[in-house]
Parts: structure tokens; sequence; C-alpha cells
């Protein structure tokens, strides 16, 4: 059985997940540890569940979600997995980190891409691929078919959805892969989004106002 650690980090309140199992094994995803006291909260934790990091996903490559890539490199070995679309945003972020006032730690880059389909396992739990583009040129989610839960990334959120007009973002693209990716889902998924409250799919299909 999974179970999901969720952080809010960084000045942008970016959710990072921490996913386990009863195998000690976990992934983590979106590091977004900006700040010592939040590089220490997640080592903590990891500690304290005697937890095994074996797996560093990021869903997509905006500054607030991947800022402990290379925390996560340095301390457990790990390399960043996404999809490939997703490089160069990645080697954009020196470019306008300090325009922005941020500390920016380089980031690995991958060994390993994710493809659009198939799956991530870990432990006992299998984490299915789901390839929704749009507020990121190929952001991915990441569902836990068996427990019915998706790590969304920034596709949706509570009433609301990703932001379109960052480069790559395409407003068009990103609602009709919610529509026909997300939205087909059982409405009961719980959706753990990049940013903000969980939701459930049902929810979001009857009151997002940005999809009626």
């Amino acid at each position: 059985m999974m179970t999901i650690e969720q952080f809010s980090f960084n000045p942008y309140q970016e959710n990072t997940y921490i996913l386990h199992d009863e195998t000690g094994e976990c992934v983590i995803i979106d590091p977004g540890m900006y700040e010592t006291d939040e590089q220490n909260a997640l080592v903590k934790l990891i500690k304290e569940k005697n937890l095994k990091p074996v797996l560093l996903l990021n869903t997509h490559c905006h500054i607030d979600h991947v800022f402990g890539n290379k925390f996560v490199f340095d301390n457990w070995g790990l390399k960043p997995q996404f999809h490939k679309g997703e490089l160069a945003v990645l080697q954009a972020i020196p470019g306008y980190a300090p325009q922005m006032g941020m500390h920016y730690e380089l980031s690995p880059e991958p060994e390993v891409y994710l493809e659009e389909t198939g799956a991530v396992t870990f432990g006992n739990t299998v984490l299915e691929l789901i390839f929704a583009p749009g507020h990121s040129p190929a952001h991915l989610c990441f569902y836990a078919k068996d427990q019915g839960i998706l790590i969304g990334g920034d596709v949706l959120f509570y009433n609301s959805i990703g932001r379109t007009d960052l480069p790559g973002g395409n407003h068009v693209q990103l609602i009709n892969n919610i529509r026909q990716k997300l939205f087909v889902l059982p409405d009961a998924v719980e959706v753990y989004p990049g940013h903000g409250p969980s939701t459930t799919i049902g929810y979001e299909k009857r009151n997002n106002p940005f999809l009626n």
C-alpha cells in the first residue's frame, strides 16, 4: 500500500511528494527544496521513516519543481527522470534564475528519459505515465491506478488549471489533455497537484470553471 508524504516548499509554495510503500523504497517527485530548513525537513522524514529513495521524478522542469534536484542527487545519487521534451526547459533555468533573484543549484540531467506511455515502479508500486502537455511542452502525470491516486503536477488544480503563458505553454492543448486523458479516469481518483490542495477528478468535472 502506497503512502503519500507532502511538503510545500520554496517561494512558489510548490508541492513536493514522497511516495513510499511497505518495502521502504520511495520515490521523490518534484523536489522543490530551496532553503536549508526545507532540505532538512525532507531528510528528516526519510530518516525517521527509514526510507530508501530509489527514484527522482519530475512532472516537468519549471524552476519551482526542480530546485531540489541537485540536493537529491548529492544525497542519494539519483538523477532526475522526465520526458525528453522537458530538457530544454531545464537547460533554460540558469539563464533566467538570476534575473528573478533566485539561487539555483544546477540540476543533473537524466540518464533515463520517460516515454509518453508506460510505467515506473518502486517497491511493490506501479505508477502509470500520462502525457499531458500544455502547461509545459512534455508534462507527465503519475497515476497509481490500484489506489486511485494521480500526482498531477501543474496540469489540473482545485478549481483551476496550469498557466499556459510560459514558453512551451498551449492553452488549447492543456484543456484537451485534461478532458481526454484525466477526465477519463474514475471520478474518485484523488489528484495531488503541484500547488494547492488535493482534489478529485469528479469534483473538477463538475465544478472547474475552466472546463465547464
